[in-house]
């Protein structure tokens, strides 16, 4: 092998390692790199078809069930959307500024609260990062009280009254 070989492994191989550190993502995307004996391997559509769109979700009930899932298959909270929605229904009729102001839990001063109808303290133990820490925005509160569900009963699956 020639120096010239030699360098540009050597510069290949530390390249490849870096890359492999940084994630599989970037090494994906710098794969034409290695090896092309060229700039032009780094072509601009290369870089556009890696990237991936943010995702969008309505601002109603069909939305918020699927922006808190995604959320919760970022941090294994399992569920579905037919649990979820089953159980919103029963507790709040798809209302996220429900409140319920006449069980023991309003007697003794913490009504619950939105969706899911969560009472502060559960919320504030069972919240999710990257959520909105006001139980009455719509994800937080099916993401919150999803892992409270989990926790308590293996998902909100499994819950199938009050809870």
């Amino acid at each position: 092998m020639s120096a010239n070989s030699q360098n540009r492994h050597a510069r290949t191989s530390r390249l490849a390692r870096r890359l492999a550190v940084a994630g599989t993502g970037a090494v994906v995307l710098a794969l034409p790199l290695i090896g092309a004996t060229s700039a032009s391997a780094a072509t601009p559509a290369a870089a556009t078809s890696a990237t991936t769109a943010a995702t969008t979700y309505p601002d109603n009930l069909d939305g918020w069930i699927r922006e808190s899932l995604d959320i919760m298959a970022q941090h294994g909270i399992p569920g579905s959307y037919e649990g979820i929605h089953r159980n919103i229904m029963r507790e709040s009729s798809g209302n996220p500024l429900a409140i319920n102001n006449w069980d023991i839990n309003a007697i003794n001063g913490t009504p619950s609260k939105g969706l899911l109808q969560v009472i502060d303290p559960t919320f504030q133990a069972y919240h999710v990062p990257g959520t909105s820490w006001d139980p009455y925005d719509p994800v937080a509160n099916i993401t919150a009280a999803c892992n409270y569900a989990a926790d308590r009963y293996g998902s909100m699956d499994n819950v199938f009254g009050a809870y």
